[in-house]
C-alpha cells in the first residue's frame, strides 16, 4: 500500500472546502491556494432568458429557408458565421467556443431554466445545485466580505443553492446604475449602534437554554455577515460609475451592459459565480426585429467583456458562459415568431480552461435533421466543472439523505484546453 501524502494544496483544499461568503476565516489561506492554481476559478454565466433564436445569433444559415431573411457576417475564425448584428463579437471568436448542438430535454421556460442552470431535469425529490453554487461550495473564500455568488437583473428562477443550501442562493441585485438595495442603514449611526446593541442583548437571553437550536437558524452568522458587507470597501464593486467613459462605453448605456461591466469588477475582488441575465428573447411573435434589439445589446457587452478581462488577465481564470434555456424554432410561425426549441441550439464559451477558436456540431439547414455531434446539458455542466477543478462525478447527500453528484455528464474533451 502507498504511503499518503498530504500536499500543501491538499491541506488547504480540505481545511477550506464548504466555507462560505459569510466565514471571517481562512482568507490569507485561501489566497495562497489560489496561487498554487492556474485553472479558472470564477464563472460569468450571461443568461438569456426566454430562449434566443441560435439562427439570428450564432447559427445563421444564410440563404436558405429556415434563415427568414437572415443574414450572416465573417468572422475571425475561418469558416465561422455569425448573424448579421453580431459584428463586436466576429473579432472575439477566436478566443470564443460556439457549441451548436445542445440538446435539452425540456421546452418550458422554467424547466428548462432549471436545467440548464443545474444540470439535471427538475425532480420533486429534490432541488439540485447550480453551477454557481457548486462554484462557491467547492472552492475556496478568496477573503470577500461580500456574497460569492451574484445574480444582477434576476429574472424569476435565479440560480440557488439546492441542496448545498440556501446561503449559496444567489445574491439578487438590478441595475448597478443604482445603489445596491439594503446595504446602507437608513437611521444615524449612533441609532443604528443602539439597535444593534438592542438585538444583541434579545439575541442573548433568546439563546439561554436553546443554544444548539439558534445556531442551527444561521441567524447570527447571517446578521454578521450582512453588516461586513455594509461596512465592507468591496461593495464598490457593484459601482461601474468609478469606471473610465473608456471603459463604459463598449459595454454599451444599457442595463446588461452595466452589469456585465459590474460582473468583471465584482470577479476582481474575489466574486465566484456571477449570473446577468438579458430578458425579453422569448420571441413567438416578430422574431426578427425583436432578436435583433436583443443581439444590439448582448452582442457589444459580451464582446467588451472578453476584451476587459483579457485586459485585466483575468480572463485565463474566468469562464463566460452565453446561453438560454433553449433556442427557436428553423421554422417560423404565422406571427413572424420561433417557437421553444430543446434540440440543436447553441451555446457560446470563452475564457479559463476552455479551448477557444472553435465550433462544436451542426445543425440542419433544412431544419429537419437532428445536429451532428449532440451535447448534452449535464456534459456542458461536466465540462464546466472539469474547468474550474471541480470533480463533478463528486456525490453529495442531500438533506434527506439522498446522494447526488454534482454532474450526470461527461467533460467534452475538445472543449478543454488542458
Amino acid at each position: 500500500m502507498e504511503p499518503l501524502t498530504l500536499t500543501r494544496r491538499a491541506v488547504l483544499r480540505a481545511t477550506l472546502a464548504g466555507l462560505t461568503w459569510m466565514t471571517p476565516v481562512g482568507h490569507l489561506l485561501a489566497r495562497a491556494a489560489e496561487k498554487d492554481e492556474p485553472r479558472a476559478r470564477s464563472v460569468i454565466l450571461l443568461w438569456m432568458q426566454g430562449g434566443p433564436s441560435q439562427i439570428e445569433t450564432f447559427d445563421p444559415h444564410p440563404d436558405t429557408d429556415i434563415a427568414g431573411g437572415t443574414r450572416a457576417i465573417r468572422t475571425a475564425l475561418p469558416g465561422a458565421l455569425l448573424a448579421e448584428g453580431m459584428e463586436p463579437l466576429a473579432d472575439e471568436m477566436g478566443s470564443i467556443a460556439l457549441v451548436r448542438s445542445m440538446e435539452s430535454r425540456e421546452g418550458d421556460h422554467e424547466r428548462g431554466t432549471y436545467t440548464l442552470k443545474t444540470g439535471y431535469l427538475p425532480d420533486p425529490t429534490v432541488v439540485h445545485a447550480s453551477l454557481g453554487a457548486i462554484a462557491c461550495h467547492a472552492l475556496p473564500v478568496a477573503g470577500t466580505d461580500i456574497p460569492r455568488h451574484v445574480s444582477i437583473l434576476p429574472s424569476v428562477w435565479s440560480a440557488r443553492g439546492g441542496y448545498l443550501g440556501d446561503r449559496f442562493d444567489a445574491f439578487r441585485t438590478g441595475d448597478p446604475a443604482g445603489p445596491v438595495p439594503d446595504t446602507a442603514s437608513d437611521v444615524p449611526a449612533a441609532r443604528d449602534a443602539a439597535r444593534l446593541e438592542g438585538l444583541s442583548v434579545v439575541e442573548g437571553a433568546f439563546a439561554q437554554g436553546r443554544l444548539k437550536r439558534v445556531e442551527a437558524t444561521g441567524h447570527r452568522a447571517t446578521v454578521e455577515a450582512a453588516r461586513r458587507m455594509m461596512a465592507s470597501d468591496q461593495l464598490a464593486a457593484f459601482d461601474v460609475s468609478r469606471e473610465p467613459l473608456a471603459v463604459r462605453k463598449p459595454y454599451g448605456d444599457t442595463p446588461f451592459g452595466r452589469a456585465c461591466l459590474a460582473a468583471r469588477r465584482l470577479i476582481e475582488v474575489g466574486v465566484r459565480c456571477v449570473e446577468v441575465t438579458l430578458d425579453g428573447w422569448d420571441t413567438h411573435v416578430n422574431n426578427h426585429s425583436l432578436t435583433r434589439g436583443q443581439v444590439g445589446i448582448m452582442a457589444p457587452a459580451f464582446a467588451a467583456l472578453i476584451r476587459d478581462l483579457r485586459q485585466r488577465k483575468l480572463l485565463d481564470r474566468t469562464i463566460v458562459l452565453c446561453c438560454g434555456e433553449f433556442g427557436r424554432t428553423p421554422t417560423i410561425n404565422p406571427a413572424g415568431g420561433r417557437d421553444h426549441w430543446p434540440t440543436g441550439f447553441s451555446i457560446a464559451l470563452a475564457g479559463g480552461g476552455i479551448r477557444g477558436g472553435q465550433v462544436i456540431g451542426a445543425t440542419d439547414p433544412g431544419g429537419k435533421a437532428p445536429p451532428t455531434d449532440p451535447v448534452s446539458v449535464g456534459d456542458l455542466h461536466a465540462t464546466v466543472l472539469t474547468a474550474l477543478g471541480i470533480d463533478p462525478a463528486k456525490i453529495n447527500q442531500t438533506p434527506i439523505g439522498r446522494t447526488v453528484k454534482f454532474s450526470e455528464g461527461q467533460p467534452i474533451a475538445k472543449l478543454l484546453a488542458r
